[in-house]
């Protein structure tokens, strides 16, 4: 694996994987499901206030926003209308899909890329092993706004599993844009440049597939990196991630969610996240 970084190449090693573990409400460690192998002190996810950022391409959907707003352990209440989903990275290896399907999961997502430099070395078994069960699933791309631009990493993103068909098993490709797990919690960016970065990604992920991009994000980023722009809600669903027992205030222009990621501690493996509606409504959202 390498890097790409002002027309340069440097090497860079295929990040390992790691236990993540995070304190409940109640003061529980509670740890996701992965192989009972001891890992090593450098592989393990750097607590927040260390200086020392994880390896690049180890981040996942939720990292940064487990670190800056925490993990209640709060249990979310069940409501009707509501479709249960996952989302899995490389973090998760190979995925028990029918597991997750016996539990109830009927949609996930799944981390492809990240950057221009990195591709989920698991993305073929989980991405298809979750549409072989029968879930409704899609790829996201984990954004770092400080080392490509946002074109660049929209076409890195589709032409390694980011794309979109209309099969009605398919979702829209979701963009993972939240605190930097690497760094500077903007990327070095002003509210003005995230906003062009965000709005070049979108424009050329529509250009490539047709479909409008999924929003993936935290509403305390969205505050201080966008400025709380409202400018995409009228056109882009949004995923909110809140680990609490309900979504909390939205980002400005968005008058609900479509997913809702509520817990980073599933009770198989992955994030659990909520589809704001019945299954139908999922397999509308892929169909377009």
């Amino acid at each position: 694996m390498s890097v790409q970084r002002s027309g340069t190449t440097v090497p860079h090693p295929e990040p390992k994987r790691y236990r993540r573990s995070r304190t409940t409400a109640a003061g529980t460690l509670l740890a996701v499901l992965l192989p009972a192998t001891a890992l090593p002190a450098s592989a393990a996810p750097t607590p927040a206030g260390d200086t020392e950022p994880p390896p690049r391409g180890s981040a996942y959907l939720g990292m940064g926003v487990l670190r800056h707003d925490g993990q209640d352990g709060l249990p979310v209440p069940t409501r009707a209308a509501q479709t249960e989903g996952v989302d899995v990275s490389s973090h998760q290896g190979n995925v028990d899909w029918s597991a997750l399907w016996s539990s109830g999961v009927r949609w996930s997502y799944v981390k492809a890329t990240e950057g221009t430099y990195y591709k989920n070395p698991y993305f073929a078994q989980q991405y298809n092993g979750s549409y072989t069960i029968g879930m409704v699933r899609g790829a996201y791309h984990f954004a770092t706004p400080d080392t490509t631009s946002g074109t660049a990493q929209a076409d890195y993103f589709v032409d390694n599993g980011g794309g979109w068909s209309r099969d009605g098993k398919t979702l829209p490709g979701a963009l993972d844009i939240e605190w930097n797990p690497y760094g500077a919690a903007c990327y070095g960016k002003t509210t003005s440049q995230m906003v062009t970065w965000i709005r070049d990604f979108l424009a050329r992920y529509k250009a490539r597939t047709g479909r409008n991009a999924v929003i993936y994000t935290s509403t305390s980023w969205w505050k201080q990196c966008t400025g709380n722009y409202s400018g995409f809600g009228a056109n882009t669903p949004l995923w909110i991630a809140r680990y609490s027992t309900t979504p909390g205030e939205l980002p400005a222009g968005w008058e609900f969610q479509t997913m809702w990621q509520y817990t980073s501690s599933g009770p198989i493996v992955g994030d659990h996240n909520k589809f704001n509606g019945a299954y139908d409504r999922v397999v509308a959202l892929a169909n377009g």
